[in-house]
């Protein structure tokens, strides 16, 4: 990703990126908390750049929750995820603690700090798995093969700590694959720990059976089974073990690789 246009802390009063850091609504007294809490933080410069867009200023992403940038913490660039100010939800620390419970079995971006309207964390760079995988004819069926692998047994471990992630059933921008084919499962702003986890399942049906990405797949890996694969997910959902995890594997060809 090429940089963009990096505003130092101190600017950031200016009209047109105070807009985003308090987004929908420009509030100069909310601003000033904003740009104490980004100090507290150790937050020096935000860097506006990527393929979405907030009246327009570039950023990485933008949902009903938040706004995600680039910014720099100590040298390091970081993803820094804004809470927008009319946001269903008061601050941005229960999803901290989500990403947190997922970082403690080797899921999601680092969290690196976190307050009430910020989220900073590592800043993964690649490609949406569905464009991945639709520029996969470039790629060997190995490198396919071994990246859904990774993927199924990230959710295995999130399904193991029961962690939902809760939105791996539309998973269109929720798994970033990185340059060296390494998947991460981002945002886990609707995770929860107090519903049953469903990310086994949730992906599968997604990557293996109900969706575009679904049959491209199928074509590079020569087909999947659906109906020995449906029946798979419905007994792993009913005992949820390493057992019926692996039998999925074995139906998906991944056991293996």
């Amino acid at each position: 990703m090429n940089s963009g246009e990096v505003v130092p802390l101190e600017a950031l009063h200016e009209e047109t990126y105070g807009k985003v850091l308090c987004y929908p609504t420009y509030d100069l007294a909310e601003l000033g908390r904003r740009a104490g809490e980004l100090e507290e933080l150790g937050v020096r410069t935000l860097e506006f750049t990527g393929e979405k867009s907030v009246l327009g200023v570039p950023v990485l992403g933008k949902g009903c929750v938040g706004i995600v940038v680039v910014a720099t913490v100590s040298g390091r660039r970081v993803a820094l995820k804004i809470r927008r100010a009319d946001a269903n939800r008061k601050g941005m620390l229960r999803e901290a603690e989500m990403l947190s419970k997922a970082n403690s079995v080797s899921v999601g971006p680092i969290l690196i700090d976190a307050s009430q309207n910020f989220l900073v964390m590592e800043f993964i760079e690649g490609r949406p798995l569905p464009k991945w995988i639709e520029d996969s004819k470039k790629r060997a069926k190995p490198r396919i093969q071994r990246v859904l692998r990774a993927v199924l047994e990230q959710c295995w471990r999130l399904d193991e700590i029961g962690l939902d992630h809760g939105q791996l059933s539309k998973a269109l921008k929720h798994i970033i694959v990185r340059e060296n084919d390494t998947p991460c499962i981002v945002d886990f702003e609707t995770a929860s720990n107090n519903r049953r986890a469903s990310n086994v399942t949730s992906v599968c049906h997604y990557l293996l059976i109900g969706s575009q990405a679904a049959k491209t797949i199928a074509s590079r890996l020569g087909g999947v089974a659906g109906e020995a694969l449906i029946r798979a997910l419905r007994e792993y959902k009913q005992k949820r073990t390493r057992e019926s995890f692996e039998g999925i594997l074995d139906i998906c060809g991944l056991r293996n690789i």
